[in-house]
């Protein structure tokens, strides 16, 4: 098992999981109450990531952060670096490509509770906020922390983006994934058995979970 790649899986697994749940609850829970029509647009926005090629995200991105691109000539004139091959570039590949994998599940726990509780908090005097935060966030938690487990697990296995953004330097963008193209690529089958026999289990277990939330929020 290469230990250092399993760092730097675990630091874009949390950083991106995290940074989702900031950016994804409050969509999420705008796209379960909504009545706006033209919500089907942002809907098949968040959902695109799920049907491209990771490498189709990973290259535009690319394109976007790099030295000619106006991202990357914003962030270079900010920082003083661009964002590819540094681990905020995999980390921003890895958000947009989790997307669909955390809102599409915060929406649908959100959407699932009854709308008369929202109904009586604000009757009661209880501002949106407070109706978010103390009534819509407890009753959908088990299908927001299904969402989380399937982001992060997704990260833990993602490949491509990860490797068009952040190439393989190691320490900084080369992750378990990576990892075991690189093995693979050497002929050394015995380090990448290990390692991909630890992402198969890690992946089952988080599916595990998720069902469990799932069942316990009261879905099939």
């Amino acid at each position: 098992m290469d230990w250092a790649a399993a760092r730097v899986t675990l630091a874009l697994a949390t950083g991106t999981t995290a940074t989702l749940l900031v950016i994804g609850l409050p969509l999420g829970y705008w796209l379960a109450t909504t009545r706006w029509r033209g919500k089907v647009l942002v809907e098949a926005l968040v959902t695109l990531p799920l049907v491209l090629p990771p490498t189709v995200v990973g290259f535009y991105l690319l394109l976007a952060t790099g030295p000619h691109g106006p991202l990357g000539r914003a962030v270079e004139s900010i920082g003083g670096r661009s964002l590819p091959f540094t681990f905020p570039g995999i980390l921003l590949g890895s958000i947009l490509v989790n997307t669909p994998f955390a809102i599409r599940p915060f929406a649908a726990a959100f959407a699932s509770v009854d709308r008369r509780y929202a109904e009586a908090a604000w009757c009661l005097g209880a501002s949106r906020i407070g109706t978010f935060v103390r009534v819509s966030l407890p009753l959908a938690w088990p299908g927001i922390f299904a969402g989380a487990v399937l982001t992060f697990a997704h990260t833990v296995g993602e490949f491509g983006v990860v490797l068009m953004m952040g190439g393989n330097v190691p320490g900084i963008t080369r992750t378990l994934s990576v990892a075991v193209y690189d093995d693979v690529q050497a002929l050394d089958y015995a380090s990448a058995s290990t390692t991909a026999a630890g992402l198969v289990a890690f992946a089952f277990a988080a599916v595990v979970v998720t069902h469990l939330a799932q069942r316990r929020g009261g879905r099939p």
